[in-house]
Parts: C-alpha cells; structure tokens; sequence
C-alpha cells in the first residue's frame, strides 16, 4: 500500500484513519491498493471513489432541492492518549483561561494517571471530535462540542447532529460524486439551419451509474451514494426555437438519452433535440445541457434510501444559419 499524507496533524493511527501532528486529525490521505483502486481519507472519513465519473469535464452535482450534504462532522478522531497529548499543552500554555483550563481538567479527569481522558477504555472506544468541510460551506462552524468519548459498539449520542451514521456517511459521500460532463453531439454538427430539426444525444458509454462509497474503518460502518442518469434537459438560448420533445426533458431510454442522427432522417422528429427559428447571425446562441441524477444510497445494517436529485449542466454555443437557396 502507497501512501501520500499531506496536511496531517496529531500522532500517526493510518490504519485507522487518524493522522499525525498535533491533534489526531488527517484531513487527507490518499491510498492506492495493489489492483489500482484509490481511496481518499478526508476529516476521519475514507472514500472509495474508484466507481466515480473521471475526466477534465466531470463535476460535482447540485442538489434539485435546497438541502446540502453536511457542513461539519463528527467522527473517531483521538484515542485516549492522543486526547491528552493534544489538550494537556492548551492548557500548559495558559491561552484559554485558568477557568476554563480547569473546567477543562475536571470534565476529562486529567489529574487520574490511571483513568484521565478514559484511559481505562483504551482499545474499547475513541473520542470523536468536529471536522469540518474545507471548502467552507455555510454552516461550517456549527459543529462545536467538545471531544465526547463512544464505546465501541455503541452509536454514537442521539442529540449530536451529523455524527457520523450510515446516513450521515451517505450524505457526505453525495458531495463527492463526480459525474461526466454534458456538452451533447448534434447534428448537424458544424452548424445547424434555421426551421430544420436539429438531433442531440450524448455518449451512452459515458452516462452510466457512478458511485462513492464512504466508510470509518475504526468504527465498522460504511455507505455508498450512487448516482444513476434519468434525463436531459435542453434549453436552447433563445425564445425563437422549439424543443423535442417540446418541454425540453430527454428522457433516458434503453440506457442512452437522445439518439444520434443517422442518414436519411433529415425529415424526421428527433426523439431529442431543438429546431431553431432564426439564425445567430454573427454570433451565436448558447445551448444549456443539464442531465439530471437519481441518486440513492445502501449502508450497513441494510439501512439505505434516497437522496436529492443532483443536476450537473454546461453550456455550449451553436451557431444557427439561414438556408441558401439560389434562384434560376
């Protein structure tokens, strides 16, 4: 197993997804098995995704309603000991307050050289703590409890929110599902002529099921976000076109969405496509592609669900022509 450790704080668990430094956190470490498979550990949590979209034009999806996948969490992040070598010179170092220092020392028994920060329990449990989502969403900073101790086994206090369950885990998964981009083929290909059906569809091959799977190794528990493709929606740029079908929703069909333009069909309705009604002129009009994502999820214990559709879109720009005719 090659490891590549960055940005890592407290002292070194790899095996059990803590990290060095200061205070037990790994915020990322990525791990590459003998058959390829690549696993990214980010703030205690380790994800798989191997299954995931690939790429330069792969994106992350956007929630279809206004939830959004955890800010924060809570995960196993120090063992007894790591607990003690990271509070013990806070307090030595007078920065927070006598007060609060002592307040401190009392809730985690510091001064029993036997059983202080649950040393007792060594092996049968670990402290779980806050990390947090670096890109900083809103919400971020709300995870502020301090470190409280699970046993193993146990699941973790009911009134925690977003400590890390299966559910949990699935959440955090969504947000890094990477999925294919979405300029479509169309034809004609070049340029397209006014009041003529013009035919998209895109990659079959690409627009396959994608999935990550998130796990906390220390813990045992584990669950996979997997995002299938349902539809496209095409938005011509301009009010002067029509869609096919007319709502401008593809709906994936035999695993493809939209059907390539085969000779001969020039006169035909495209299952999937638009037909503008003047040209660009100089210019162009910028076509918006957005597929749409089921997305579920399975976890351990059988637990699982559904998650928010994700929409990921770009846009393309396509240059519309009037058809020339020549008179005789």
């Amino acid at each position: 197993m090659a490891a590549l450790v960055c940005c890592a704080v407290g002292p070194a668990h790899a095996e059990k997804g803590f990290g060095g430094g200061t205070d037990g956190q790994t915020e990322q470490r990525a791990d590459t098995g003998d058959d390829g498979t690549v696993s990214v550990t980010v703030g205690g949590v380790v994800f798989d995704r191997s299954k995931n979209g690939s790429g330069g034009s792969v994106g992350a999806v956007t929630s279809s309603t206004s939830w959004s996948p955890p800010a924060c969490w809570y995960a196993p992040k120090y063992t007894p000991k790591e607990l003690q070598e990271t509070l013990e010179p806070i307090w030595e170092a007078e920065s927070t307050g006598y007060e609060w220092d002592a307040e401190q020392r009392e809730k985690y028994n510091a001064k029993d050289e036997e059983k202080g920060f649950n040393k007792d329990k060594t092996g049968k449990g670990y402290w779980w703590d806050s990390y947090v989502d670096k890109s900083y969403p809103p919400g971020w900073d709300e995870c502020d409890e301090d470190p409280f101790w699970v046993d193993t086994g146990d699941a973790p206090p009911a009134d925690i929110e977003n400590a890390v369950t299966p559910e949990v885990l699935a959440e955090l998964a969504y947000a890094e599902i990477r999925v294919p981009g979405t300029e479509v083929t169309l034809a004609p290909a070049d340029a397209t002529k006014v009041n003529l059906p013009t035919w998209a569809w895109l990659n079959g091959a690409e627009f396959k099921p994608v999935s990550v799977t998130a796990s906390v190794e220390a813990i045992g528990i584990e669950a996979t976000a997997t995002a299938e493709p349902m539809s496209l929606q095409i938005k011509p740029g301009t009010p002067d076109a029509e869609t096919y079908p007319a709502s401008g929703v593809c709906e994936i069909t035999d695993g493809r969405i939209g059907a390539p333009y085969e000779k001969g069909k020039a006169d035909s309705t495209p299952p999937c496509g638009v037909k503008y009604l003047r040209s660009s002129g100089d210019g162009t009009f910028p076509l918006q592609a957005t597929v749409t994502w089921a997305i579920h999820w399975t976890g351990t214990g059988g637990a699982g669900g559904d998650l928010p559709d994700g929409a990921f879109g770009a846009t393309q720009d396509v240059v519309v022509q009037e058809i020339q005719a020549i008179n005789r």
